[in-house]
């Protein structure tokens, strides 16, 4: 199973090095992801989950917001 980020979704792609020649190789394009022990606020307990950096400032987002979110549901959806 892959790696996939709890709030946005993003995990790995393929694509493909492109040469002057147009020759095609392919390579692995890997979001910027990091494992983070985060407190929930709908439970107040500390959750481990898999997050991209664009998820972490969405988080932020929602804190400023007052915007109540479960992180533990997050994480087992999988989205």
């Amino acid at each position: 199973m892959t790696k996939t980020c709890v709030v946005t979704g993003k995990k790995i792609t393929m694509g493909f090095n492109v040469s002057h020649s147009k020759r095609h190789t392919k390579k692995i394009l890997r979001p910027n992801q990091i494992k983070r022990s985060l407190l929930n606020p709908a439970t107040g307990r500390m959750v481990t989950v898999v997050i991209s950096s664009r998820g972490l400032r969405t988080l932020k987002k929602w804190q400023r917001e007052g915007k109540i979110y479960n992180l533990a549901e997050m994480a087992k959806k999988g989205l």
